[in-house]
C-alpha cells in the first residue's frame, strides 16, 4: 500500500481518522477553492474533513468553531461519530473527537474519544501544496469489545493541492496502538488518497482509496474504497452521504454513511453589536 501511494504521489507532483482514527474524521476538499458558493468578505466557509478517512491539510479560519457529525451503518456495525474543531491561533487547529454511540456485534455503548491538533506548515502557492501535521491521541472511553482498550497515538503528514477545480488530499502516517494486557505499543501505517470535484450547482463528488498496514497477527492490513456526494446548503453548512467498501481486512464488506459539517461562529468575534456609551 505505501509503495502504491508513493507512485501516486509522484504522479500528482508530490502532493503527499471517520473509522480509522475514531469513526470518520474522515469531503476533504478545501471549500475556499472548490465551493460552488461565492465567497464574500468576512464570510465563514466550512472546511470539511469528513466523509473521507483522509484529513485535509487546509485549516478552519482563525477563531472559527466547527462541528462534524455523522453516522455509519453496516452489517454488525453502527455508530454516530463526531469531530469538533477550533482555529485557536494562526495555523493551529484544535481537535476533539468522540463516538457517542457505538454498536459492534450486538454490543452497544459509548465509543472511544480523542483529542489532538493540526498545524499548517505552509499554504499552497503556485506549484507548492498545502502541508500540515496532524496528531491525535485516542482515549479508551469505550466499554470492552467496543474500543481499543488502551491509548493510541496517530501522527500524519497531510498534503493538499488544487489543480483548477480538482482537489487532492494525501495522508501518510503511523499509529501506535497500546496493548491493553501486555503493555507497549503495536505499530501500523496509514495511507490515503482522496479526490473531490464540484458538480452542478451546490453538488460535489468525493472519492477515496485508504488503508492501514497490519497491526499484528490478530489485526491484518485493510483497504477501503469510498464514494460520496456532498451538498453545500450554505457556505458554512455542508451535507454528505455515500458508502465505502472493504477491499480486504476485517471491516464490514459495505458501510453506508451520512453526515453534516457546520461552522458555528468565529469565537473571537462574539461581542455585542451595540454598546451603551458611558456617561
Amino acid at each position: 500500500m505505501r509503495i502504491w501511494v508513493g507512485i501516486v504521489l509522484v504522479g500528482v507532483s508530490l502532493l503527499a481518522p471517520n473509522e480509522y482514527v475514531l469513526a470518520q474524521t474522515d469531503p476533504p476538499q478545501a471549500p475556499p477553492q472548490n465551493s460552488p458558493i461565492a465567497q464574500t468578505p468576512d464570510e465563514i466557509i466550512a472546511v470539511p474533513n469528513r466523509p473521507t478517512f483522509a484529513s485535509t491539510a487546509e485549516m478552519v479560519p482563525l477563531g472559527v468553531f466547527e462541528v462534524e457529525y455523522g453516522f455509519e451503518a453496516a452489517k454488525g456495525h453502527q455508530n454516530i461519530n463526531g469531530l469538533l474543531k477550533w482555529g485557536a491561533v494562526k495555523n493551529l487547529e484544535l481537535w476533539f473527537l468522540n463516538n457517542p454511540i457505538e454498536r459492534d456485534a450486538g454490543t452497544a455503548g459509548l465509543g472511544d474519544s480523542g483529542a489532538g491538533f493540526k498545524y499548517k506548515l505552509f499554504a499552497q502557492k503556485n506549484a507548492l501544496p498545502t502541508v500540515a501535521i496532524l496528531y491525535v491521541t485516542t482515549l479508551p472511553t469505550a466499554r470492552p469489545k467496543l474500543g481499543a482498550g488502551a491509548l493510541a497515538h496517530l501522527v500524519q503528514i497531510l498534503v493538499s493541492k488544487d489543480f483548477g477545480k480538482h482537489h487532492f488530499d494525501v495522508n501518510e502516517g503511523v499509529q501506535f496502538v497500546g496493548r491493553p494486557q501486555i503493555g507497549g505499543f503495536d505499530r501500523r501505517y496509514f495511507t490515503a488518497l482522496s479526490y473531490s470535484y464540484p458538480l452542478k450547482g451546490k453538488w460535489g463528488y468525493t472519492g477515496e482509496i485508504a488503508g492501514f498496514g497490519g497491526q499484528n497477527t490478530a489485526t491484518p492490513a485493510s483497504m477501503t474504497l469510498l464514494n460520496a456526494a456532498t451538498y453545500n446548503v450554505t457556505s458554512r453548512f455542508v451535507l454528505d452521504a455515500g458508502a465505502y467498501i472493504s477491499v480486504y481486512g476485517q471491516l464490514p464488506r459495505a458501510t453506508a454513511f451520512a453526515g453534516l459539517i457546520y461552522s458555528i461562529a468565529n469565537l473571537y468575534h462574539l461581542h455585542p453589536s451595540n454598546r451603551r456609551s458611558k456617561n
